[in-house]
């Protein structure tokens, strides 16, 4: 079981996200005001809290947001988790879609640091199931799929 640490939304893409404290998913669309919602397989993105603070160790200096993760979450290594993961938070059912993603090699986390996470443990969901996920709640598996 994971911990929700952060809830983020940008209003538009290719910016930083912002911690916003709770959102609110609509079943096969995302989060609701986030530029990455929509009708496919990326709505919402997770990444481990771990693996953030293990590259804030390495000197970077990121909030919550920062790789334009959606949720930041306590204890689950995602990347791990094959395609077809299913997640339930309150009465939010996510599927997990895609593992990682191509860097642009353009954001400023990648300039700074010459190095990026989230290309490599970012994953996306799709929201097969509404409602609303707040800092604190728990995240758990549902069940696992080869």
């Amino acid at each position: 079981m994971g911990r929700v640490v952060a809830t983020c939304t940008s209003d538009i893409k290719g910016v930083q996200k912002k911690n916003v404290h709770q959102v609110n998913l609509i079943e096969d669309f995302g989060i609701e005001g986030d530029a990455h919602a929509g009708k496919w397989h990326r709505q919402v993105s997770l990444l481990s809290y771990e693996k953030i603070e293990e590259f804030r160790a390495r000197g970077a200096v990121v909030e919550d947001g920062a790789f334009g993760e959606n949720l930041v979450v306590e204890g689950i290594d995602f990347k791990t988790l094959p395609i077809g993961t299913k997640f339930h938070c309150n009465d939010v059912v996510l599927e997990l879609t895609q593992i990682g993603k191509e860097c642009h090699h353009g954001c400023a986390i990648f300039q700074a640091m010459g190095d990026c996470i989230m290309p490599r443990e970012g994953v996306f969901t799709k929201v097969l199931h509404g409602g609303v996920i707040r800092e604190g709640d728990n995240l758990e598996i549902m069940e696992e799929e080869a």
